[in-house]
């Protein structure tokens, strides 16, 4: 992380740099005006060294600028875009290192033509400013796209979840007393799970570490599978020694990056530690040679690791790319009333390409040809806890198909709510080799799109809003045809 110093360093070197180039003032003369050497010019300009008022003034007498005016986190208006997402706390929580940006980088990408990037920056924070985007949309969308840079696979995550269940002799699949046991035995750490559900506002969260006191309240309206999860998720925390974490399971809006990165490491631990990647992909072998699409072929993973249908799921984005080679994939989670027709995409991970479906902020209605919304209306009426479904989806009037895989559920704390992760995995001649069931003639295939809204399918069955986007494009056809045909 770059700490509010940096920063500092930051905006005076990149001012410094600007108008050294600006002037066209080349290091040696600076360096013969001001007394100072060229090394340690260079040093300022990447943000290494913050020179002392002395330097400070003979820098600001060779650009014939104020004193204040150098050292200010102001700037002209070229380059205040620049400086204000500097200022802006974004650098400071973001872990540029992880990105392969270090401060002199920085420097080096902001001075290569500040007036451009300057432009693009404002740009992206006025569109920002326009759809309500927040700081913590960034951090989630950085934390997706850290994800797709490593194919969902972190190698140090996997040793030390399996590290630890080496080190303690624990079996592949962790009964949820021997969970609560670790917790308490290995971190002196105690649960309780008949306080939040009773709390008249706090019920709506699923677990709270409160570190003083150092408890775990888990709500007893979750089920088995979730409190497992959740201990294992506290063990990650615990075992990581994660320093800068969410104590709640709802991430805030002064949520950092830094939460949000150690709580998906404590997630990814988890899921490691619930669902050992070796074992599953054996399991995942097994399937593949079966040759007719079975929902039992889920349900028999899911009793079997006694894991929520999302960890399931998140897992198989672990796996398919690092043990199968299938890296073009998305994940996605739907919530929304099941006798309603809005709903919304609530996790999402794309790798290997920026995947159809995808979260929409402008309000418009999700195909309700997706398997994802599909398997939630069919939650009606089933008596067993979960509907799982398949299907190949196929783009409209583009060669995209996916085959996708969905679970859906009841909401825990609310029954007229339903929730489904599915897993869609891009219809490759490598992904029709892998898994036989793929080829099934019986296996539902529909025609989709993204949105009603932007949708010219005739006659669909599942329309929810007239193609209001579409109809826009047509009619400005049409002015232009007209346009053309005047004498």
């Amino acid at each position: 992380m770059i700490s509010d110093s940096d920063i500092l360093k930051l905006i005076l070197g990149f001012k410094i740099k600007h108008l050294r180039n600006q002037r066209g003032i080349s290091y040696q003369s600076l360096s013969e005006q001001t007394g100072l050497s060229v090394s340690y010019l260079n040093d300022i300009e990447k943000g290494k060294k913050y020179p002392k008022p002395d330097k400070i003034r003979a820098l600001s007498e060779a650009f014939n600028i104020s004193y204040d005016d150098l050292v200010s986190t102001q700037a002209d208006k070229k380059l205040l875009p620049v400086i204000d997402l500097l200022k802006s706390g974004f650098f400071k929580y973001f872990p540029s290192e992880e990105f392969g940006m270090n401060t002199e980088k920085l420097i080096d990408f902001f001075s290569n033509d500040p007036d451009r990037i300057s432009a693009f920056i404002s740009t992206i924070l006025k569109m920002t400013r326009s759809y309500q985007i927040e700081k913590e949309h960034f951090y989630r969308i950085a934390l997706r796209s850290y994800q797709d840079m490593h194919d969902n696979y972190f190698p140090d995550l996997e040793d030390s979840a399996s590290d630890f269940r080496k080190n303690l002799n624990l079996p592949d699949t962790i009964p949820l007393s021997t969970l609560e046991n670790l917790l308490s035995n290995e971190f002196s750490i105690t649960i309780k799970k008949d306080v939040l559900s009773f709390h008249e506002k706090l019920h709506v969260f699923r677990s709270y570490y409160q570190e003083n006191k150092k408890t775990l309240f888990l709500n007893d309206q979750l089920s088995e599978n979730q409190h497992r999860f959740l201990i294992a998720k506290e063990i990650g925390y615990q075992y990581l020694k994660l320093d800068g974490r969410s104590y709640e399971t709802y991430l805030n809006k002064e949520a950092s990056f830094e939460k949000l990165l150690n709580n998906f490491k404590a997630s990814y631990f988890a899921a490691a530690l619930l669902v050992d990647q070796h074992v599953l992909a054996s399991d995942l072998a097994n399937a593949s040679v079966i040759t007719q699409w079975n929902p039992k072929i889920i349900q028999d993973l899911l009793d079997k690791y006694q894991v929520t249908p999302e960890t399931l799921l998140q897992r198989f984005t672990n796996i398919l790319p690092k043990h199968f080679g299938i890296d073009n994939l998305f994940f996605i989670r739907i919530d929304g009333h099941k006798n309603l027709i809005e709903y919304q995409i609530t996790k999402e991970l794309h790798i290997s390409g920026l995947h159809k479906p995808y979260q929409n902020q402008l309000t418009e209605h999700l195909c309700h040809r997706w398997v994802s919304i599909s398997s939630i209306k069919n939650l009606e009426g089933k008596k067993q806890p979960y509907f799982i479904d398949a299907q190949i989806s196929d783009y409209w009037q583009t060669d995209n198909s996916y085959f996708c895989i969905s679970v859906a559920e009841d909401g825990r704390f609310d029954s007229q709510f339903g929730s489904s992760v599915t897993i869609g995995l891009s219809m490759t001649e490598s992904l029709r080799a892998t898994f036989n069931f793929i080829k099934d003639p019986n296996l539902k295939r529909k025609t989709v799109h993204t949105t009603c809204e932007n949708c010219s399918l005739p006659d669909c069955d599942n329309r929810v809003a007239p193609p209001s986007k579409i109809n826009i494009k047509k009619r400005e056809a049409e002015l232009i045809e007209a346009l053309k045909e005047l004498d």
